[in-house]
């Protein structure tokens, strides 16, 4: 799962932007955005998939709302995931990492039990001192000014393989 967070029109243009790059980045095949309102069927659909992929990380589906917003008929997308076990990697702007919202969107995903396969910036300059200091999995970022060297993606499959094994051991 490839999860965003704030604003429904913010995430799915971030979403709808950041996830052909980042799965071919990962090396994972891009799976189209869930629907949003219904993640019992959704969630089936991806547990199935998973399953005939032999637990391995197949797709990279993009949920184009915030985990944490509700839902119509009560919980919200946090809850679901955590149900369904699907591990999430949690995309974040570079203007949000000035905030407390990374924390607070593993610290909510936790709560859940949706095992985080790690955090990615999007945009802006990679400071990996301070992203050290958060505490939190990162596992990079992707610049996306055409005058910076772009992060290598071989770091970020590696970073997510190696996460991928943490997860599984637990």
């Amino acid at each position: 799962m490839l999860l965003a967070f704030g604003t429904p029109a913010k995430v799915a243009a971030r979403l709808h932007k950041a996830a052909p790059v980042l799965a071919e980045a990962l090396g994972l095949a891009l799976a189209a955005p869930l629907a949003p309102g219904d993640p019992q069927d959704s969630l089936a659909g991806l547990s199935a998939l998973a399953a005939a992929a032999g637990g391995s990380l197949p797709q990279l589906a993009p949920l184009p709302r915030d985990p944490g917003h509700g839902l119509p008929g009560g919980g919200h997308w946090a809850e679901a995931l955590g149900a369904w076990r699907q591990p999430a990697l949690l995309l974040f702007s570079a203007k949000q990492l000035d905030s407390g919202l990374p924390a607070a969107a593993a610290a909510l995903l936790d709560r859940w039990q949706v095992p985080c396969a790690g955090l990615l910036q999007w945009g802006g300059r990679w400071q990996a001192g301070a992203r050290r200091r958060d505490a939190l999995p990162w596992l990079g970022g992707l610049e996306l000014d055409v005058d910076l060297d772009p992060a290598d993606p071989a770091l970020l499959r590696r970073a997510l393989a190696l996460r991928w094994q943490q997860l599984q051991a637990r």
